[in-house]
């Protein structure tokens, strides 16, 4: 289901909670949210929807892909971005790194350790900042 994209900024501040399984429904309203909203969002996180749970969805190339307690394990490569956000307007700068290795849970909360660079890698970054209750 489509939900309305939150741009209450006290409410995106506050850390998000672990994801589990009773929040499948937030991954496919997340996921759902995402692609409607593809012209012009490359990654949601889910309290951009009104849930503080830890979930992102990102737009990697064809495919947009669920991550569930993502976390950043190691980062190299410092660069300055600029960054919009669908709940907020304007952009801003911010510090990225160019390689992250990634540990989060699939859909069906098996685990994975994965590497990622260059957009993608700008993309997950700015989600988790989302969990984490810091706005970009």
């Amino acid at each position: 289901m489509v939900r309305t994209v939150v741009r209450d900024v006290f409410f995106l501040a506050q850390k998000s909670e672990p994801a589990t399984k009773d929040d499948l429904g937030t991954v496919q309203d997340l996921l759902d949210t995402l692609q409607a909203n593809t012209d012009h969002c490359v990654g949601m996180a889910a309290n951009m929807i009104g849930v503080r749970k830890n979930v992102i969805a990102v737009q990697m190339g064809m495919v947009n892909a669920a991550m569930l307690n993502p976390v950043i394990v190691k980062k190299t490569g410092p660069y300055e971005a600029e960054e919009g956000c669908l709940s907020l307007e304007g952009v801003r700068r911010t510090i990225r790194y160019q390689e992250i290795e990634v540990e989060y849970q699939d859909i069906h909360f098996c685990k994975h350790r994965q590497k990622y660079s260059g957009w993608i890698a700008q993309i997950i970054q700015h989600e988790c900042d989302h969990l984490n209750g810091i706005i970009i």
